[in-house]
């Protein structure tokens, strides 16, 4: 996945992955609610998210339908970080976010049944 969800995006595929299918004016209503915005600020995101094919949207009711589901999203934006902030080093990553905070005895657990079950 090359392209990139910005954070305006994101807010918007949100309400779709939790809501599809979903009509372009139900989410105008649920980003107005949850986040400010207008119609016409919600309908400008929902071309964009469109024109980069994370969306698709069909007549009657222009009715929203993700293209890519959360879990590809959330593992293309992990190993973009990781190659950005990382240089690649996934060890690193752990490292940076094991630093400064303790980990339950079941987050650990967790954690360690994910790195054995590779």
């Amino acid at each position: 996945m090359r392209e990139k969800l910005f954070e305006s995006e994101a807010k918007v595929m949100e309400i779709i992955w939790e809501k599809s299918p979903i009509s372009a004016k139900e989410i105008s209503l649920i980003a107005a609610d949850t986040i400010d915005w207008n119609k016409n600020t919600t309908y400008t995101v929902i071309k964009k998210l469109e024109a980069k094919g994370f969306i698709r949207r069909e007549d009657p009711g222009f009715i929203c339908t993700p293209l890519v589901s959360k879990n590809q999203m959330q593992k293309a934006e992990a190993a973009s970080l990781v190659t950005k902030l990382f240089g690649g080093s996934r060890k690193a990553l752990f490292s940076a976010l094991l630093e400064d905070e303790p980990l339950s005895e079941e987050e650990t657990r967790e954690l360690r049944e994910l790195i054995d079950n590779r």
